[in-house]
């Protein structure tokens, strides 16, 4: 590990669009020895996640990835889904020599550790409602009727799980438990693909998709586990934003049509540990 070497993370790098590809094959370490956490969307398929995570293992000195709901879709002709689809990906990862959610939470020891890093495999589970609704099922109800349907409901399967939000609970627990372990013994940096408090939701335009965006059980993990920091992606709103004085990162790349309207973020693969200011371009985004 370098002397001036830093933890920096991205996510969304959405591969599949050639326009991304052409982008991941510029990301480079900027000091040797720095560490890239990877915050899920890599691609919806096996090879595209193993061609960037191979590629990004090979210029940082550790990656450290979690899934995000577009690696989970069922797309291949009777490939892998739900719960032997992710564990597919997490031997994919260690082939790679990439750290998961299932691997012993790595300490990072560079400038401005030590912390403890987290990677995290929370899903969501419809309790964050959409406007006008008192349950999930009026939930998804107002969803449909406004024609705003994440495309997880036909490609993110939960099996063996009855549903999504029963995947989700059993993740939620086994996270909880594992993150209590730790807490307290280093300030820790949680990673997940989903923001873990409803917060940096509420500028996004289409209320109704927020019930795909995370769940109220993660909603007091950053005052409950001594975090220094969280980071997440899904949004597409890349920016820093503070609550409860932890700061929250959503470091997503996106796709072309969103981020060749502003240009490519210079902070792409935004320095965590230590933290710096962002670049004004960040907070330029926020509501865009």
């Amino acid at each position: 590990m370098g002397s001036g070497s830093v933890l920096r993370a991205v996510s969304d790098l959405h591969v599949s669009h050639a326009e991304n590809r052409a982008v991941v094959e510029g990301l480079r370490a900027g000091s040797p020895g720095d560490w890239l956490i990877v915050a899920g969307d890599v691609g919806e398929r096996f090879e595209d996640v193993e061609w960037a995570l191979g590629l990004l293992r090979e210029r940082f000195e550790q990656v450290v990835w979690v899934p995000g709901n577009h690696e989970l879709w069922a797309v291949e002709e009777d490939g892998p889904r739900g719960v032997a689809r992710y564990e597919a990906l997490v031997e994919l990862c260690r082939g790679l020599g990439v750290l998961t959610p299932e691997d012993p939470y790595p300490v990072w020891r560079g400038v401005g550790g030590p912390v403890r890093i987290a990677p995290l495999f929370v899903l969501y589970d419809y309790s964050w409602l959409a406007p006008g609704a008192r349950t999930p099922e009026e939930s998804l109800a107002v969803a449909h009727e406004a024609g705003i349907v994440c495309a997880d409901e036909h490609y993110l399967h939960p099996d063996p799980f009855p549903s999504r939000a029963d995947w989700c609970a059993a993740r939620v627990a086994e996270s909880e438990r594992r993150l209590a372990e730790v807490a307290g013994d280093l300030p820790l940096v949680l990673v997940n693909h989903w923001p873990l408090v409803r917060e940096p939701t509420r500028i996004m335009t289409y209320q109704e998709f927020v019930q795909w965006c995370g769940t109220e059980r993660t909603a007091d993990w950053h005052t409950r586990f001594g975090v220094e920091a969280v980071v997440y992606g899904h949004l597409h709103i890349p920016r820093r934003t503070e609550y409860d004085g932890v700061r929250f990162e959503e470091v997503s790349l996106g796709y072309p049509r969103e981020w060749q309207r502003f240009g490519l973020r210079a902070d792409l693969a935004r320095q965590i540990v230590p933290a710096r200011d962002v670049p004004a371009e960040v907070a330029g985004r926020v509501g865009a």
